[in-house]
């Protein structure tokens, strides 16, 4: 009995221990950034042409170096599927950037877009790419 209860004790330790261990998993994607298709900071796409992008939601901020050969950021965050909206007569109307969703009419938040930390004055589809800035899209409420 007693070679028994050694080993069988021994498993159920073992089992604790990596039980133990997955409750210390990074499960930190709460609020907006559940829905988010990036966590962490990431590059994106090919090209020439690099532009860095951050995306600000709740407290958390994750940086986007894109990659691209187009001549605007919206065209650049189009092509690698990181925003998306829809066209109306001023241009883009960003409703989702990186999964996360913006809807003005559910809860007045939008996304609100940045130039080297100042509010743009043009949306990104206006915005000539410029490699020596920084872009953000901040996830406004």
């Amino acid at each position: 009995m007693k070679r028994f209860l050694n080993p069988a004790i021994a498993v159920v330790v073992l089992l604790a221990l990596v039980f133990s261990f997955a409750g210390c998993a990074d499960n930190s994607a709460t609020g907006l950034w559940e829905n988010a298709v990036y966590q962490n900071d990431t590059q994106l796409g090919e090209g020439s042409k690099t532009i860095t992008v951050k995306v600000e939601a709740e407290e958390k901020t994750v940086t986007f170096t894109v990659k691209t050969d187009k001549e605007t950021v919206g065209e650049a965050l189009t092509e690698n599927s990181l925003v998306e909206g829809d066209m109306g007569e001023y241009g883009l109307y960003i409703k989702k950037v990186n999964g996360i969703l913006a809807d003005y009419s559910v809860d007045m938040s939008y996304w609100s877009f940045y130039i080297n930390g100042e509010m743009a004055s043009t949306g990104v589809d206006g915005a000539k790419i410029d490699e020596t800035a920084v872009y953000s899209l901040v996830y406004t409420k």
